[in-house]
């Protein structure tokens, strides 16, 4: 039996790409209210535990429940859950030494290293066109490294420079994620992606219970359980979109984190963002539009390319 597909409306799909961006930069922010005294690993457990619930009661909604949790990968899972639970761990840990725009920006990095990696590991052909627009914005992400990586005078105190190094792994770990998320979906089902993500992601966060958890007090375990919560719901969204909409036509979307993250590091948390760091977005963001764009022509001229 075919599965009648949802009809295309772009303009709901925008709209739910950008609630999806706009619930993940609440979580983050969420999250770096209480990394002062709440150790990353433990986050992790809260975001990734508390999001199930959220995540089986939309496969419950959707009659979803016999289907949703078949995997006929499950080793494909556990290294996507692996490398993406490095990089929420690592994102995590960063928000508590650097502004969230700048852990915003340096996040950037992720899908200009898929790029790499995928011709690596993958065989990907990447042209020319998009190893420029990858060098560009590797060249946005080294400007926006710069004050926390020199060794001048007036530079970044030590914990900042740990706090870039420890984002850009995060960026790392999460295009790794990405690249075994690409082999995953060749034989597995989007809710079952969603569903063992949270699942082996709360597992392997329990691992660093040695490193010193902590019992949180009543407003950081609202704020952790809150931001597993909604943390379901921007997957739901996330989700949700690509029904309604090509996902080239709300990728770029993913930029708007951008002012969001603006607005709340802003009247939040006070953070100023400095001109180095708006140029190395800007430089970052432009260089992930144009492989966006280019990808949606090159998808555009197959399609139109009789066979």
């Amino acid at each position: 039996m075919c599965v009648k597909e949802a009809p295309m409306h772009p303009l709901r799909g925008i709209t739910l790409k950008l609630g999806a961006v706009l619930v993940f930069i609440i979580m983050s922010s969420m999250i770096k209210a209480t990394t002062h005294h709440v150790p990353a690993g433990e986050a992790v457990f809260f975001r990734s535990f508390f999001a199930i619930p959220v995540i089986v009661g939309w496969l419950a909604v959707q009659g979803q429940l016999r289907t949703g949790f078949h995997a006929a990968n499950p080793i494909g899972h556990v290294w996507r859950g692996l490398m993406g639970t490095m990089g929420m761990g690592f994102g995590f840990a960063g928000l508590g030494y650097l502004p969230l725009p700048e852990v915003t920006a340096i996040g950037y990095a992720s899908p200009l290293m898929v790029v790499i990696f995928a011709a690596m590991f993958l065989g990907e052909n990447v042209r020319a066109f998009r190893i420029i627009c990858v060098a560009l914005g590797l060249i946005g992400v080294l400007i926006v490294l710069s004050p926390r990586l020199s060794v001048a005078p007036g530079s970044g105190s030590q914990a900042e420079q740990l706090g870039a190094m420890v984002v850009l792994m995060s960026a790392l770990c999460s295009a790794l994620a990405q690249v075994f998320l690409r082999k995953l979906i060749l034989t597995e089902t989007t809710t079952a992606i969603v569903f063992y993500f949270s699942c082996t992601s709360a597992i392997i966060s329990l691992a660093t219970i040695p490193f010193g958890w902590v019992w949180p007090t009543p407003t950081e375990a609202g704020l952790l359980i809150g931001a597993g919560l909604i943390g379901g719901v921007g997957q739901i969204l996330l989700t949700s979109c690509y029904r309604y909409a090509d996902a080239s036509l709300v990728a770029p979307f993913d930029y708007a984190s951008m002012l969001f993250a603006l607005a709340i590091g802003y009247f939040v948390f006070a953070e100023v963002p400095t001109a180095t760091m708006l140029i190395g977005a800007a430089l970052v963001v432009a260089a992930g539009i144009l492989i966006i764009w280019r990808e949606r022509q090159l998808g555009l001229r197959r399609t139109d390319t009789p066979e």
